[in-house]
């Protein structure tokens, strides 16, 4: 995925609606690049690590590789992981960076208004805005879905792209109540896994290899994972595949040969065999419907 990043011009009828998006934004930082790139972001946006930054909004932003570091007037500084949101609050104090050494990658969404300040001030607290999202394949889904929304910029795309991150925060809220991922070390090893399996889906993934990271056999890693997601780590991962095969389809003119390789699909037979098994048609009668 390339870096994309869009800075909202904010109208009188998007204030009306009394939610807006200030910014959305992806980014991968490589290890030992300069952070942030102030070519890219405008001068109230761009901060120092020595000065840090306080900004007027709310801020979300989703770690979803690599690690780096967070600080806050309110928070002492803490280390940040792939599957980690932090919230950016108005008037607070703030500062975070990759680490040199690996990089990161994030999404980010800026947003502010009456409804959404309600929901801030009464759910979340600027004393504690790190969130261990851990297995959480609905919040990458709502931030690709921002981001496309946003690229594609149709008429009346501010207040949709509002709705989406209301599904946002009500997906951290669900996380911040429930706190699974914080006393259950197997829901970690999973969820690092699904962020390893969404990275590689045109390519093929050994599961036992891959499970050779974690502090567990093969076989409870196999059944921890299905004990979490309901499938077997094979099974979701070609389900991933799948999914994306049927994205393409629908939103781009590659050909089903094309859209099969970059799924990780060598033959185009095998690709249209188990995508119907999937979705009951085959690629070719499901993109002519």
């Amino acid at each position: 995925m390339e870096n994309y990043q869009k800075y909202l011009h904010i109208s009188d009828i998007d204030r009306e609606w009394g939610f807006y998006i200030n910014t959305v934004g992806y980014c991968k930082t490589s290890k030992n690049m300069h952070y942030p790139d102030r070519s890219k972001h405008p001068r109230d946006h761009v901060f120092s690590w020595n000065k840090g930054r306080i900004l007027d909004g709310y801020y979300i932003v989703f770690i979803t590789g690599g690690s780096g570091i967070f600080e806050s007037a309110k928070t002492a500084p803490q280390q940040i992981g792939a599957g980690t949101c932090f919230i950016l609050f108005p008037g607070i104090w703030h500062r975070y960076k990759p680490d040199a050494s690996v990089g990161w990658e994030e999404y980010w969404i800026g947003f502010n208004g009456e409804y959404p300040k309600t929901i801030m001030e009464r759910f979340f607290s600027p004393d504690n805005p790190c969130i261990k999202t851990g297995l959480n394949k609905d919040l990458l889904a709502a931030f690709a879905q921002l981001l496309a929304t946003v690229f594609h910029a149709q008429i009346g795309y501010p207040q949709l792209i509002s709705g989406i991150t209301l599904q946002i925060m009500a997906l951290l809220k669900k996380v911040r109540t429930v706190e699974e991922t914080d006393n259950d070390p197997e829901s970690i090893w999973v969820s690092q896994t699904i962020f390893i399996l969404q990275n590689q889906l045109a390519t093929p993934v050994n599961m036992e290899k891959l499970a050779e990271q974690f502090p567990i056999s093969y076989s409870k890693f196999r059944k921890s994972f299905k004990r979490l997601t309901g499938k077997s780590p094979n099974q979701y991962h070609l389900d991933l595949r799948l999914d994306k095969a049927e994205e393409l389809l629908k939103s781009t003119n590659m050909t089903i040969k094309e859209i099969g390789y970059h799924t990780g699909f060598d033959s185009p037979y095998y690709f249209s065999r188990l995508f119907k098994a999937k979705f009951g048609l085959s690629p070719k009668v499901f993109r002519r419907q």
